[in-house]
């Protein structure tokens, strides 16, 4: 079990005053069976003129507010606690069942409700087309008989080694298909290739939005605000239900994940969205610091 403190603030500056915005959040870590958010504080900048909270379709806690006083600069900061419970046992994925059996069970006529969200997430999304291309790049590693939590594995893997990290090189509109074309991007780009790998082969995966604790190098201090978001995506699997991997890192998310939205894709995570009247151009400037508190117990 991991005990983490985070700290995300989000800022917008803008060159012109803003008189009147609308927003909505996504910031606040989900509480499952592998984890519990233990508190939270939203700090918002003017102050909102009215502020509610709401759980979406996926059950991740949306923050609705407005401001009315006009203003050039706002900021949001979400400070949370966490408690991550557990993390994954790769020695589980062996006994899966193959591939053709969750197409079977996916596609079964069976009108189980625990089957709604897994069908629901096999279809086309705003920003994860199926492709022919994507399951022509998949199709080998998911062969029939193959356990299926291994071939996902694999997937994983297979993305790690020929796609490039590359900051900057993509941004959240560029098109899923130029991302796997070019083979570079970022974590998000990398989530929703294998999402829709997985989906054009006719299974179901999520993205994941959340963040990732970083070590800094033996001797080095690690720098306040310096962590980012992440995101990684979920595959279902009969028998175990939703399994996170992180093809951006090679690895199945561990103590260091700490998970804070899911859904279809992006689109469905947005950290912070709105509408604004005024403003003119803007510089948005995000600052996120994941601080392991467990590390504090072990140094008194």
């Amino acid at each position: 079990m991991s005990h983490y403190r985070i700290t995300h603030t989000t800022s917008y500056h803008y060159s012109d005053m803003v008189s009147l915005c609308y927003n909505e959040a996504r910031l606040i870590p989900r509480t499952f069976a592998g984890q519990s958010c233990l508190k939270y504080e939203l700090q918002i900048e003017p102050l909102p003129a009215d502020y509610q909270e709401r759980l979406d379709f996926y059950g991740n806690k949306a923050s609705y507010f407005s401001i009315s006083t006009p203003h050039s600069v706002m900021s949001v900061t979400v400070q949370s606690e966490v408690l991550v419970h557990s993390s994954f046992d790769r020695a589980a994925l062996e006994g899966t069942p193959t591939c053709s059996e969750v197409t079977k069970a996916l596609f079964c006529a069976d009108s189980d409700p625990a089957l709604i969200e897994p069908r629901s997430m096999m279809l086309e999304s705003p920003y994860v087309p199926q492709m022919s291309e994507l399951a022509s790049y998949g199709r080998e590693i998911f062969t029939p008989t193959k356990p299926f939590g291994v071939a996902v594995h694999e997937l994983m893997e297979k993305i790690f080694r020929e796609f490039r990290y590359t900051p900057g090189a993509t941004s959240i509109a560029t098109p899923l298909r130029e991302v796997f074309t070019k083979k570079i991007g970022v974590c998000q780009d990398f989530a929703q290739i294998a999402i829709g790998i997985l989906r054009s082969l006719g299974y179901s995966a999520r993205y994941v939005s959340g963040y990732l604790e970083t070590v800094p190098l033996p001797g080095q201090t690690k720098l306040i605000g310096s962590d980012a978001s992440h995101a990684w995506f979920a595959a279902w699997i009969p028998g175990l239900g939703w399994v996170d991997f992180d093809p951006t890192n090679n690895t199945m998310p561990t103590g260091r994940h700490i998970t804070c939205s899911w859904g279809r894709d992006y689109s469905d995570v947005i950290p912070l969205g709105g509408v604004i009247y005024g403003g003119g151009d803007h510089i948005l400037k995000v600052s996120v610091d994941v601080h392991n508190l467990d590390t504090d117990k072990r140094g008194q």
